[in-house]
Formats: structure tokens, sequence, C-alpha cells
């Protein structure tokens, strides 16, 4: 029996506790770390949040596992808590259900992601697009 994506992503909700952006919000800045997951070219045309860590959907796992040669500075242990968002909250939802499956046991998404986030009037920033600093290759990194 196959499965559908909409399975998948119920599945991946089922057991997140996904915070509203304003929850996210206070999560931050109570020292949880937002992630923003989109390519550049959403990045560019939506904006972004500022101080959010990028890292695009396919570098994910290798830049938060702290177990990972290729992880960020920021990925010290599996306590740490992760708030990951993309444009609405699909493919974050996702990739935070993964991220818990490698030991994350705190990362979830923000509900309705970047769209909801902005809508809700939190503080956002023209966006950029190309790599991020994060996405880069440990030893290709600027200093931190």
């Amino acid at each position: 029996m196959s499965r559908t994506v909409a399975d998948l992503l119920a599945a991946a909700r089922a057991r997140l506790d996904r915070p509203d952006p304003r929850r996210a919000a206070e999560l931050a800045a109570a020292g949880a770390h937002l992630v923003d997951t989109r390519p550049g070219w959403q990045r560019r045309e939506e904006g972004q949040i500022p101080g959010a860590l990028v890292i695009e959907r396919n570098h994910l796992e290798w830049r938060l596992d702290p177990t990972s040669d290729a992880r960020v500075p920021e990925a010290v242990d599996h306590d740490v808590a992760w708030v990951l968002f993309c444009s609405e909250g699909y493919s974050s939802s996702l990739a935070a259900a993964s991220l818990q499956d490698i030991g994350l046991h705190r990362a979830t998404d923000v509900d309705g992601g970047f769209r909801a986030w902005a809508a809700a009037g939190l503080p956002v920033e023209a966006g950029q697009d190309g790599p991020s600093d994060a996405t880069r290759p440990p030893d290709r990194r600027a200093s931190r």
C-alpha cells in the first residue's frame, strides 16, 4: 500500500508542536534558532526574517546534525531548538520531522511559514538570492 504526500505531511505534523509565528518569535527570543529552508529565489521574492539562519532544504540534515563534519557552529548537540520555516509551512514540516528522525528532538516548524510570519506583522527584510554562509562547506565559510 502506498502513501501519499498528504499522508506523509499528516504523519509529520502529528509529532510536531508547530508554533504560530508569534510563538516562534518568542522561542527565537528565548534561544531557539530560526532556519529559513527556502531556495534563494523565494527569499528574493518574498523577503526574509532578520537573523534567521539560511540553510536551503537540500543541505539541512548535514548542517544541523551535530555529528556531521559539515555542521554549522550552532549545531552543538541534539538538544538545540530548531524552528524551521519555508514559504507556507509544508516542506518545513517534512524537514522538521526528518530532523527529529536523526535525533534533533526539539526541531519543529512555523505554522504557516514565512508568509504567516509576514502577515502577523513580524520583522522582515529584503531577501537575497544565492548561497548562505551556512550552506557553504565549513572550510569555505566566512569567519564568524
